[in-house]
C-alpha cells in the first residue's frame, strides 16, 4: 500500500509520511531509563499517541511495555472501584499477552493470580487488590515493566480515577521496597494538576494535585472540583514533585518537515524545493503536527488535479501551499471546533486572546497566570521571548475570522466591503490602492467623530472587517507577529499568488511617519516586493484624509490617512 499523509489517529512509518522521531525518542528513553514518572500533556492532535506507539516499539527489546488507553474504558467502568479494577486488569492482560518478559513460570503464576482475583464474585476486587497483584507481577517479571496510559484525562472527573492516581503514586514512590512499574508515562491534554479546570472552568481554585498529596480515607462519591474534595486539601506528604518535568519539544522544526517531504519526493518525483516548501509550511504552522500533516494532505489529495494545479509538480509550489492553507482555513475540523469551543468554556481566555490580537498590547508570559496557563495547555499560545503570542499563524487567522464574524452582521464597515467587493478585482487581481481609498471614505463617514481611545482600539479591527469580505474565498491574510504592537501592525494579504504588505499604524507626527516609511521599504525587501501600503490613523483635528503615492528609494508606497 502506498504511504500517505495521515491526520486521523496515530501515524506509523510503514503506512504514513511522518517526521523522524528518533531524536525525541532518545530523549524520552533517558527519562524511562532513569525510572521517571512523567506526564506528556500537549494540546489536541499534537502527536501524543503517535509518540507513544513509537516509544513502545523503541523500548520493547529491553522492557515490557504496558500501553493502555483510557479512551477504551467507558465512563460506566469508573462507577466504583470494583468495576474499574476489573476493567483495568482486563486491559492490562490484553496489553501484555504473549510478552516474553512474562513468560517464565513464576511470572505466569502471578498473572494467573490476577486473573483469579478479578473473577471473584463477591465484588471484593478493588484498587488495593489490583495493585497488590500488579506488584507481584512486576516483582516476578524478567524485564522491568513500563506503564503508559494514553488519554489519561478521559475520565478525570471521577473519584475512582483520583484514587487510582493516588495509589499509583504511592506504589511508584515505594518501588524500592514493594515491586512496581519501573517508569510511568501518562498522556493527555490536561496537566494532572489542572484537571479540575476540565470540570469547573470558571471557579476559583487552589492547586491540590494527586501527584503530590495522598488521599485520606474519607468518603466522597464524586469529584466536582479538587477544591470541593477534602481528600486533597492536605499539605503534600512528599518533599518533592513525583512527576518529572517533560520539556521535550514535540513540535516539528522546518528541518523535520523537510525530511518528511524528502521521503515524499523520493516516491513521487515532483521536483519541489523541499527546504523552501518546508520553511513556508513551518511559517504557517510553527510546527503544530496536525496542521503540518493536514496542509501536506490537502496538497497531495485535494489541490493536486484541481484548477491551475493539474499535477503534483504544480501543486507542490508556493502557490499550491497557499491554496492548501486557504482550504484549511475554510474547514470546520475537530481541532478548530475544539479550540473555538474552549472560548465559550473560558470567557477570560477569550477576552485575553481578543486583546492580544486586536489592541496590540503585549502580555508578559507568566506560567502562574491561570488564563495564560489554560491558553498554553489548549495550544492557543506560546512563550515568545517572554511575551504571550498566539501559537501559530493558522490559529491566529482562525481566531481573527471568528472574532470578526461575530461583529460582522452589526458592522457598517463590513457591509460596505461586502456590497462593493466586486469593484476591487480587476482581471483577477486585487486593487489594494482602491481598497484603501474606499476604506478611508467609509471609515471617516461612519466613525470619524468617535473618541480617540475608540479609534486606537478599534481602527485596525475595522480595516480587517472591511478587508475580509473582499478577499474571502479567494485570498488569505495574516498579521505579522513580529511587528504587531500598540503603534504598528503589518497585515500580509495573499491573493491569487500576489502578495500585499499593509502597515497599519497610529500617526505620531511627520518624523515618526518618515521613519515608518523607511521601515516599510526595508520590510518589503524581505518579501521581495516593490510596492507597499500604509494606513495611518491620525487623530489631529486638522488632518488631511486621503491616499497618495510616494517613492522611498526604489520602493513605491501607497499611503492612506484616516
Amino acid at each position: 500500500m502506498d504511504r500517505y499523509f495521515n491526520v486521523n489517529g496515530a501515524c506509523f512509518p510503514d503506512e504514513h509520511y511522518m517526521v523522524d522521531l528518533t531524536g525525541r525518542l532518545m530523549q524520552i528513553r533517558k527519562l524511562v531509563d532513569d525510572g521517571k514518572y512523567f506526564v506528556v500533556n500537549r494540546a489536541r492532535q499534537y502527536g501524543k499517541t503517535t509518540m507513544l506507539w513509537a516509544l513502545k516499539q523503541h523500548l520493547s527489546e529491553e522492557y515490557t511495555v504496558v500501553f493502555l488507553s483510557f479512551q477504551r474504558i467507558s465512563a460506566a467502568k469508573f462507577r466504583n472501584e470494583n468495576v474499574f479494577s476489573i476493567a483495568f486488569a482486563k486491559s492490562f492482560l490484553q496489553a501484555v499477552e504473549n510478552d516474553p518478559g512474562l513468560a517464565d513460570r513464576a511470572c505466569q503464576e502471578a498473572v494467573d493470580e490476577l486473573k483469579k482475583d478479578m473473577k471473584n464474585a463477591d465484588g471484593s476486587f478493588e484498587l488495593m487488590e489490583l495493585f497488590s497483584d500488579l506488584s507481584r507481577i512486576c516483582g516476578q517479571a524478567a524485564r522491568p515493566l513500563i506503564l503508559m496510559i494514553d488519554e489519561v484525562d478521559n475520565a478525570s472527573n471521577n473519584q475512582v480515577f483520583v484514587d487510582f492516581l493516588g495509589m499509583l503514586r504511592d506504589y511508584y514512590l515505594t518501588r524500592k521496597v514493594t515491586p512496581a512499574f519501573h517508569s510511568v508515562i501518562l498522556a493527555g491534554v490536561y496537566d494532572i494538576k489542572n484537571l479540575k479546570q476540565k470540570i469547573r472552568p470558571e471557579e476559583s481554585r487552589r492547586y491540590n494535585s494527586p501527584w503530590n498529596a495522598r488521599a485520606d480515607n474519607e468518603e466522597n462519591e464524586s469529584l466536582l472540583s479538587f477544591d470541593e474534595c477534602p481528600r486533597y486539601h492536605r499539605e503534600t506528604e512528599s518533599p518533592y514533585d513525583v512527576a518529572a518535568d517533560f520539556d521535550i519539544d514535540m513540535s516539528f522544526s522546518a528541518k523535520d518537515i523537510e525530511g518528511m517531504l524528502r521521503e515524499y519526493e523520493t516516491d513521487h518525483k515532483t521536483g519541489m524545493d523541499c527546504p523552501a516548501a518546508a520553511s513556508l509550511i513551518y511559517e504557517y504552522t510553527s510546527g503544530y503536527p496536525y496542521l503540518v500533516s493536514r496542509i501536506c494532505k490537502l496538497i497531495d489529495e485535494k489541490i493536486t488535479g484541481s484548477g491551475k494545479f493539474p499535477d503534483r509538480q504544480s501543486a507542490w509550489t508556493r502557490e499550491g501551499i497557499e491554496e492548501a492553507v486557504k482550504s484549511l482555513l475554510m474547514e470546520s475540523n475537530t481541532l478548530f471546533e475544539s479550540l473555538t469551543g474552549r472560548l465559550s468554556d473560558y470567557p477570560r481566555l477569550k477576552e485575553m486572546l481578543y486583546s492580544l490580537l486586536f489592541t496590540g498590547r503585549s502580555i508578559p508570559y507568566n506560567p502562574l497566570n491561570d488564563s495564560l496557563k489554560t491558553a498554553e495547555m489548549f495550544g492557543f499560545i506560546r512563550n515568545a521571548e517572554g511575551n504571550a503570542a498566539v501559537a501559530n499563524r493558522i490559529f491566529e487567522t482562525i481566531l481573527y475570522n471568528l472574532f470578526l464574524s461575530e461583529e460582522a452582521l452589526d458592522s457598517g464597515i463590513y457591509k460596505a466591503g461586502l456590497m462593493e467587493k466586486n469593484q476591487f478585482i480587476r482581471n483577477g487581481r486585487l486593487d489594494m490602492k482602491l481598497v484603501l481609498q474606499k476604506f478611508v471614505l467609509y471609515f471617516d463617514d461612519l466613525y470619524g467623530d468617535q473618541e480617540i481611545t475608540f479609534l486606537e482600539e478599534a481602527g485596525r479591527r475595522y480595516f480587517l472587517l472591511y478587508l475580509r469580505p473582499i478577499i474571502n474565498g479567494a485570498g488569505n491574510y495574516y498579521v505579522e507577529a513580529r511587528t504587531r504592537n500598540m503603534e504598528r501592525t503589518d497585515v500580509i494579504v495573499d491573493y491569487h499568488g500576489e502578495q500585499f504588505v499593509i502597515e497599519l499604524k497610529i500617526w505620531h507626527g511627520n518624523t515618526y511617519n518618515e521613519r515608518g516609511e523607511k521601515q516599510l521599504a526595508d520590510y518589503l525587501d524581505y518579501y521581495h516586493l516593490q510596492k507597499g501600503y500604509m494606513l495611518s490613523f491620525n487623530f489631529n483635528k486638522k488632518k488631511k484624509i486621503g491616499v497618495k503615492e510616494i517613492s522611498v528609494g526604489d520602493k513605491v508606497l501607497v499611503e492612506a490617512v484616516v
